[in-house]
């Protein structure tokens, strides 16, 4: 499953880790709230895509301001209507996935998509701090695209990237995994309210990420890939924790130790060239788990053990689901998954 790295690769990895400590830090050392933005946005940025322009810069900052204005709109307009908040939930949810399907702008959505759950799962709990949500994501955006051109300028890509564009996908594809996605991440958030489940942060973003390839057959994969690589980043942030000890009060010493579980998991993450595979669920799991959960206050050890046992519930739940909903899309030839 894994090969040597190339050298475009060595340079990726470096970026990763010390974008996503820079974020890290800077939170920290600021001492603003809901560090798991400035911890997993350098991640998304730096690992989810191999290059890095000022299109895609663009994109991501677009992608988190979009989302800050949907979670607005949403806690403005909506929040005393429950059916009313459902319906635009779902509508938004709709045209986050169409859109990664039909623009080219697929980071942009795909990483809004992520931004705007996580926003939903906090303003749920916390409506009063929807100011701050909003300013936080702005913030975790802007230093992330910063600290990635300065990381490009100072570990340079020495050949260009050479990607394939993906293949269009049919009219009748489009509706089936546009409505399929709309319909499961709204029954996930959903679900997260109505049985309270507000320290479930992690397990409502799985249920989001393993959506991405936006079939059925790809999110069994996804999740299998996800359900390994959360128990791995959980282990490994254990095992952080232990060499930590009763020294989690020192921030160098818990920035460094984030710098190395990052440079661990970031490595799997890179070799193992699937996207958003084992790797990399094991490297978004040590943001969070660093990110919202570490603090000199705390530790991670029950953290991790919710993590792991949360998302694998969620994901389960959500494959059921998806193949009833995959069954039943199916069945019409408008939204049928077929070229």
């Amino acid at each position: 499953m894994f090969t040597e790295m190339q050298p475009t690769e060595k340079k990726r990895l470096l970026r990763i880790a010390f974008g996503t400590t820079i974020g890290f830090s800077v939170c920290k050392i600021m001492d603003w709230p809901y560090g798991v933005f400035f911890t997993v946005f350098p991640m998304l940025l730096l690992g989810m895509v191999p290059t890095f322009n000022r299109t895609l810069a663009l994109e991501f900052i677009v992608g988190a301001a979009i989302s800050a204005l949907e979670m607005w709109v949403l806690q403005t307009f909506f929040k005393p209507f429950p059916l009313a908040m459902l319906l635009a939930v779902f509508f938004i949810f709709g045209y986050h996935f169409r859109f990664m399907l039909t623009s080219r702008y697929f980071l942009m959505w795909a990483s809004g998509l992520i931004t705007l759950s996580t926003l939903l799962n906090f303003g749920s709990y916390d409506a009063g701090q929807a100011t701050d949500m909003v300013v936080a994501t702005v913030l975790a955006a802007l230093i992330s695209v910063v600290s990635a051109y300065l990381l490009y300028w100072l570990i340079p890509d020495t050949e260009p990237f050479k990607g394939t564009p993906p293949a269009k996908p049919s009219a009748s594809q489009i509706n089936h995994r546009t409505i399929l996605g709309a319909l499961l991440a709204t029954i996930s958030f959903t679900v997260f309210q109505i049985a309270d489940l507000k320290d479930s942060l992690s397990a409502q973003v799985a249920t989001m990420l393993i959506l991405f390839p936006m079939t059925y057959q790809g999110s069994v994969i996804s999740a299998k890939k996800r359900a390994k690589g959360v128990a791995y980043g959980c282990v490994l942030a254990l095992c952080a924790q232990v060499l930590l000890y009763d020294l989690i009060s020192h921030f160098l010493l818990v920035a460094l130790s984030l710098f190395m579980t990052v440079m661990i998991t970031a490595y799997f993450h890179l070799v193992e060239r699937s996207g958003s595979g084992i790797g990399f669920g094991a490297l978004t799991t040590i943001g969070i788990l660093y990110g919202q959960y570490l603090t000199p206050q705390g530790d991670i050890f029950f953290s991790a053990l919710y993590r792991f046992s949360s998302v694998l519930v969620a994901m389960f739940c959500v494959l059921v689901v998806a193949f009833l909903l995959d069954n039943w899309l199916n069945r019409y030839k408008w939204t049928q998954n077929t070229p």
